[in-house]
């Protein structure tokens, strides 16, 4: 559970600097992390796909193809399920808290920052990374993020923003252990010859990251959350074309 570690970890540390700093990062500042947090967001999404595909070209192009078409199927799943609006909903619980003007108590503040820093698509995604095939990166990305965003509520919410670390490492964790314990030995079991079901979800999570990044850019608003489905899909696809 090194990528939930980290992630927890950030945030404590950016609790911490929030207490100790007297003024906010500047403008500038905050625009340089953005920045470079949306270009590592995308070289380690792009790196995980780079190394999940393997063999020839027509191997690798094929691959491709499977992901892309998993994260397709995925997204209309995600839209009858309503998983964007979902975290839609939970977002501006969390938002609503935040911008209210008046320091909100300490379980709000406290569980206003557990849902912003559970419900993330980058972080559901890259605890299934950190489970699949130990890519701690991801959730290291993630960590600078809520650190950041730690840092710069703790004049309005205090330490209960820091706090909730300790829930975003229990939630990221789980998913982590349920994906190593659960999800690796039953796609290694049911992989057909010359098919990696766990690399062909690896892929569709270094995709996902890059629409994580055009976010972060503020490039384009993506519905992240509705393409988590196409996670599931993939071995399925995988599965299908290796028979």
């Amino acid at each position: 559970m090194t990528g939930a570690f980290l992630n927890a970890l950030g945030i404590l540390i950016g609790g911490l600097c929030g207490l100790a700093l007297r003024q906010p990062l500047s403008l500038r500042v905050q625009l340089f992390f953005r920045s470079l947090l949306g270009l590592f967001t995308v070289f380690f999404g792009l790196r995980l796909a780079w190394v999940s595909v393997n063999g020839p070209v027509s191997s690798a192009l094929k691959q491709v193809f499977i992901a892309l078409l998993a994260m397709t199927i995925g997204n209309l799943l995600g839209k009858l399920l309503g998983l964007q609006k979902i975290s839609n909903q939970l977002g501006r619980y969390a938002g609503n808290i935040l911008s209210s003007g008046s320091p909100p108590g300490m379980a709000a503040g406290f569980s206003a920052c557990t849902v912003l820093f559970c419900v993330a698509p980058l972080g559901l995604i890259g605890a299934v990374a950190d489970g699949l095939s130990d890519y701690c990166f991801l959730l290291a990305v993630k960590a600078v993020m809520d650190g950041l965003a730690t840092l710069g509520s703790m004049k309005t919410l205090g330490w209960p923003a820091a706090l909730s670390a300790f829930p975003v490492f229990l939630f990221l964790g789980s998913i982590t252990v349920a994906s190593r314990l659960y999800a690796v030995p039953f796609l290694t079991s049911h992989a057909p010859h010359g098919y990696d079901l766990v690399d062909s979800v690896s892929i569709v999570i270094g995709f996902i990251s890059c629409g994580v990044a055009l976010v972060i850019f503020q490039v384009r608003k993506v519905e992240l959350a509705n393409y988590l489905p196409g996670l599931a899909v993939a071995p399925l696809l995988a599965w299908l074309f290796g028979h």
